[in-house]
Parts: structure tokens; sequence; C-alpha cells
């Protein structure tokens, strides 16, 4: 069971990654989109964390839900853990959908926006955490 403990770790670690930056990916790919006109690099290295990140979200999903049900055997705590995964999942494929707007140029968020965007997810991670080590149920 630690081998999937660690898998989950790894997987989790490197979709939250792509949650914390894709955003902030896309306000440096606006302010590329409207000083070159154009699709440039920062969009192809936007799309490819989403996409490579996409996986990672598979196997932190499938991973935890084996852990929830065969370590934990689905205590109160992990279906509010499963719950707040969800919210963030959620939120990965919204920041999705504003990657694929942003591939065809449209860019209709404020920078602002954006910003506040990132930080939700910083806040649905901590409650996360918080779940996990507090175990509250």
């Amino acid at each position: 069971m630690d081998w999937v403990k660690i898998i989950h770790i790894l997987c989790v670690m490197g979709w939250m990654t792509s949650i914390f930056a894709v955003p902030r990916a896309l306000i440096y790919w606006k302010r590329e989109w409207d000083r070159l006109g154009e699709f440039g690099p920062l969009g192809d290295l936007t799309i490819r964390l989403y996409r490579f990140s996409a996986g990672l979200a598979v196997i932190a999903l499938i991973t935890g839900l084996w852990l929830g049900i065969s370590v934990w055997g689905m205590a109160a705590w992990v279906w509010l853990k499963l719950a707040l995964v969800l919210a963030l999942a959620a939120h990965y494929a919204w920041t999705g959908r504003l990657v694929l707007r942003a591939r065809r140029g449209v860019f209709t968020e404020t920078d602002r926006f954006l910003r506040i965007f990132n930080e939700v997810s910083v806040f649905g991670a901590i409650a996360v955490l918080w779940v996990v080590v507090a175990k509250p149920f």
C-alpha cells in the first residue's frame, strides 16, 4: 500500500503544480498575445503543462479513491476530502476551458480575475491538506 501512497502523493504534487501555474501562465500568455498578435511559445508551454497534468490528475484521483476505500474505509473525513478534491477538479476543468479559449486567441478575463482565480486553488489545496492531517471526523 505504501507504493500507492507514493504514487498518489507524486501525482498530486504534479497536478497541484499545474493548478497553481496555468492560471498564472495565462496572464503572461495574454500579454504575449497582445504584444505578438499571434500564438507564441508561452501558449505552447501552457497547453503542454495542462495536458501533462491532466494525466497526473486522473492517476491522483484513482489512487486517492483506492486509498480512501482500502485503507481508510471511506471514513467521514475521506468524503470531505473527496468533495474538496472534486471542487479543485472543477477549478482545473474551468482552467482547461480558459486554455482552450486562449488557444483561439480569446482572452476575456482580466489579469486581476486570473490572479484571484489562481489564489482560490491555493485555499482549496490548504483545505484538503488540513482535512488529511487533522482528520476532523
